[in-house]
């Protein structure tokens, strides 16, 4: 028996379990594939009321239940953009667990949304800039900042870069530049590659007296990206520091129906057994 699971970082914040769900049941239609939705961490943590009565659940113990019941092969789906640490560590540890209980279970990880070493796909530089063009009404050749948490990970930062250098061949003389920002990074020279911040970016020379539309490289609302989140703070101290920049942001990739198509693809490859992330085999022998 198969299972297939979608599965974001986690939240808080109820929006980010809810447009997971949403997504889930999208790709479900899309694909005839059953997909459920959950977390690695956080989420169970939401009151039900506020997730229409049904708590939300993480992976490990999703899995040890799938595996209770009989699921002998996992199907996970990661909606993230890159390979950060939660999925190159965390989550293979988490599953290692549950085998060590289950050892008839196999697991299987798709790779994530982006694969910089993989043939050019351009689908989600392509959302990324019709978000941004739903932005430009009424703007004079605004500076287009493709901005992300910041990530510990280089890996992850090269593809904030990687998707940059494709907005900006796509968006072409559409919009006055194309570059890129943290929303915040670790301290220490280790964690540069990081820069620049987005705080510092929008207080530069370059970008104060200008239309700037903020590209967000973020899947769900939360707290960051969120009404009333991280990115918003630093949007009003930067306007009220400059009051000739005018910034405005876009709607989050996970709000717009076209990444449901990268996820298609990418549970297609889950299905098919190549290309993976991880993969996990059954171990020999009975239940522990």
């Amino acid at each position: 028996m198969r299972k297939i699971v979608l599965i974001d970082n986690g939240s808080l914040r109820p929006q980010a379990t809810l447009n997971l769900r949403r997504l889930a049941h999208a790709l479900s239609l899309a694909t005839g594939e059953a997909v459920e939705a959950a977390s690695l961490l956080h989420s169970f943590k939401i009151p039900p009321e506020q997730l229409d009565g049904r708590k939300a659940v993480t992976l490990g113990p999703l899995a040890e239940r799938y595996a209770a019941e009989g699921v002998t092969e996992l199907l996970v789906l990661p909606f993230f953009f890159g390979p950060s640490q939660a999925l190159t560590r965390y989550l293979p540890e988490r599953l290692a667990e549950v085998q060590a209980s289950y050892p008839q279970l196999s697991v299987k990880v798709a790779l994530p949304l982006v694969e910089t070493q993989a043939p050019v796909d351009l689908r989600l530089a392509r959302l990324l800039a019709d978000n941004v063009r739903e932005r430009i009404a009424g703007l004079t050749q605004p500076k287009v900042v493709l901005v992300d948490h910041g990530s510990p990970i280089p890996e992850v930062t090269a593809v904030r870069n990687y998707l940059a250098g494709q907005l900006s061949v796509l968006l072409g003389d559409e919009v006055g530049c194309v570059t890129f920002a943290s929303m915040e990074r670790r301290d220490g020279e280790a964690y540069r590659f990081n820069e620049p911040l987005l705080e510092h970016l929008l207080a530069s020379p370059a970008l104060a007296h200008s239309d700037v539309i903020l590209s967000m490289l973020f899947l769900s609302p939360g707290r960051h990206a969120g009404e009333g989140g991280d990115i918003a703070e630093i949007c009003d101290r930067a306007v009220a520091q400059s009051p000739g920049l005018n910034v405005v942001t876009t709607r989050l990739v996970g709000e717009n129906d076209a990444i449901v198509d990268i996820l298609a693809t990418r549970l297609q490859q889950l299905l098919t057994g190549q290309p993976l992330l991880t993969e996990m085999p059954a171990a020999q022998g009975e239940r522990t």
